[in-house]
């Protein structure tokens, strides 16, 4: 007597194979975050006018075209920090998520990046990484801060083991604030 194999057989198989086949083969792309400078731009009331200034609103009202006024121009700026600047950063877990890594969902996620300039420091990116799956991982971040689409600074940050399903909160430190930055982009690099 001869067996046959039936569609309804052949597909079993396949879903079979996939679900013995390896995890590796099953994650999606990495985790990224792209965030713009947030809006909470420092601020300055004219005494005399009463008219208030930020960098979002400094330059637009006609006038003169003194050297003042073209002192600083964050298009215009050239200067940039060569190679990877390498650090390790301090987590602070914030709680669990549930371990939902596979085929439509990485095991590192990052979410709710913001970027921010510290004053007379450095500018810094707070983001959130949760850990997806099932087992303690130790993620690799890689973080681009730039200036109108020009690299600023290029930076790799070493973040301590993560356990199974946590989600914790951490800070990147960009190029120091002399240096201009409107847009901060960070991606896992592994696992």
């Amino acid at each position: 007597m001869k067996a046959s194999c039936g569609s309804g057989t052949k597909a079993l198989i396949f879903l079979l194979a996939l679900a013995i086949g390896s995890p590796a083969m099953a994650q999606v792309a990495r985790s990224s975050a792209d965030m713009p400078a947030s809006a909470g731009a420092p601020e300055f009331r004219d005494p005399k006018t009463g008219q208030i200034w930020t960098p979002n609103n400094v330059g637009l009202v006609s006038g003169p075209n003194t050297p003042a006024d073209r002192a600083f121009d964050p298009l215009g700026q050239a200067v940039r920090v060569d190679g990877v600047v390498v650090q390790r950063a301090k987590i602070t877990p914030l709680g669990m998520v549930p371990i939902t890594s596979g085929p439509t969902v990485p095991v590192v996620n990052i979410d709710h990046a913001s970027l921010r300039a510290v004053p007379g420091q450095r500018w810094q990116v707070v983001l959130y990484l949760n850990n997806n799956s099932g087992r303690t991982i130790v993620p690799l971040i890689h973080c681009s801060f730039t200036n109108a689409g020009k690299p600023v600074e290029q930076t790799r940050v070493l973040v301590p083991a993560v356990g199974a399903g946590v989600r914790v909160g951490l800070t990147v430190y960009g190029p120091q604030t002399s240096l201009f930055v409107d847009r901060a982009t960070c991606r896992a690099e592994s696992p």
